[in-house]
């Protein structure tokens, strides 16, 4: 069954991360080498956007008429979410058969989880055609098990940010220079807006390579209009609609999507394309509005939903939480891993929270204990912080109160509530 070959699969390696493509470089050898078998790749790296970013791609795509294989991670209630073969999301009996065949091609070496079920989504799509293939970094971009692909059709760096310091460095230069890895000489990049220091290290990498850089906001732009914003980029320029995605940020990471669409050549990218796509374009867990289902009944009102983590992702946050709290009182479930900053996650939402309840997160691998984010929340500037016991209890206490209520701070918590609350969970 497929729950035991991926438990059998993360007892291979005693580490969950340990950045290297040896071991990658060795399975991908004995499976045939799958890499190399692939439609055009389009790799998307970065700290915050690269999901969307790649909904987006393969929105576009079908708009277009053609097919898409999507590797992203992690997934939030099946695992079969991380592997879409031409759209679709695989059955669990064909996941299985496919993870075994990589378990018995590694024939019980150390490997990572992510780098063994890397190789099942490279070789699922090398036998299932499609016209292209969208690869999400997992983290980094260097030595991460997707960046195993010679020569990609284009390659994506959407905004950089801090998050992972203990595996990419401690500095942006650092950070950048990590996820800059997955640029090859002479294939078109583009990247999102990036602050100074992660933009330097970019192009000098770039340069050094001789990989031809997009630079956003510098060589290529984009400008909001009434109805939805403006790219303008060398050879390229169309208006586009409001992406589909909830928050001011998305609209970024569309316009990056439609530059790096463009750059790979593909199919032509019009505004009529944009037109069609962008408003079908789905990504749930990231600002999703939950309408229906037992959860929303038990809340009676709708609420929302998202996995940002960082301090990047609060900042991204910000301006949407003080839109709400110009119209009413807005309060928050919080789980977070001890991996994370939950200080700077806050800093920026803390004038605009009522009151915020924390939780432990049972699914995460490093939960934080709910008492001790609720103390480092006070101590961040929320007045009203209180642990809860678990996340049913506040979302009780949250039913007899008439406020905006957001559950963020982990793709692990959304997803306990997507697998409950059934409607709205990934199709």
């Amino acid at each position: 069954m497929l729950d035991a070959v991926l438990a059998r699969l993360g007892r291979l390696h005693p580490k969950v991360i340990d950045l290297s493509l040896d071991r990658m470089t060795r399975l991908l050898t004995a499976l045939g080498d799958p890499q190399d078998r692939l439609p055009p790749v389009i790799h998307v790296a970065g700290t915050n956007g690269k999901g969307s970013t790649v909904a987006t791609l393969a929105a576009l795509a079908e708009a277009a008429g053609l097919s898409a294989h999507a590797y992203t991670s992690p997934h939030l209630v099946r695992f079969a979410e991380r592997i879409r073969i031409a759209g679709r999301l695989p059955c669990d009996d064909a996941l299985t058969t496919l993870l075994e065949e990589v378990e018995a091609a590694n024939a019980g070496l150390p490997i990572t989880f992510f780098e063994a079920t890397t190789a099942a989504a490279l070789l699922a799509f090398a036998r299932h055609p499609a016209d292209l293939c969208l690869l999400e970094v997992g983290l980094g971009g260097r030595l991460d098990a997707t960046n195993v692909v010679a020569r990609p059709a284009a390659c994506v760096l959407t905004a950089i940010a801090y998050d992972h310091q203990d595996f990419l460095g401690d500095t942006l230069t650092e950070i950048a220079r990590e996820k800059a890895g997955i640029l090859r000489p002479g294939v078109p990049a583009v990247a999102a807006p990036q602050p100074p220091e992660a933009l330097a290290a970019i192009e000098a990498h770039a340069r050094a390579i001789g990989a031809p850089l997009l630079r956003g906001g510098i060589d290529w732009r984009m400008t909001e209009t009434p109805g939805g914003f403006a790219v303008d980029a060398p050879g390229f320029a169309v208006a586009a609609p409001r992406p589909a995605l909830s928050g001011p940020h998305q609209a970024g990471n569309a316009a990056l999507a439609l530059v790096a669409a463009h750059l790979a050549g593909l199919f032509p990218v019009t505004a009529d394309l944009a037109a069609a796509a962008l408003p079908r374009v789905a990504w749930p867990g990231r600002l999703q509005r939950l309408s229906a289902g037992p959860l929303v009944d038990a809340l009676g009102r709708p609420f929302w939903l998202d996995g940002g983590h960082n301090p990047s992702a609060g900042e991204a946050l910000a301006p949407v939480l003080a839109a709400w709290a110009a119209e009413g009182p807005v309060e928050m479930i919080l789980g977070m891993q001890t991996t994370k900053d939950p200080h700077g996650y806050l800093a920026p939402l803390v004038p605009h929270l009522r009151r915020l309840r924390t939780v432990r997160v049972d699914s995460a691998p490093a939960p934080f204990d709910a008492e001790t984010l609720a103390r480092v929340a006070r101590e961040t500037g929320v007045t009203d912080a209180q642990a809860a016991p678990d996340w049913h209890a506040a979302l009780a206490e949250a039913a007899g109160r008439n406020a905006r209520l957001l559950v963020a701070g982990s793709l692990y918590l959304v997803g306990e509530l997507l697998a409950e609350n059934r409607v709205g969970a990934p199709e």
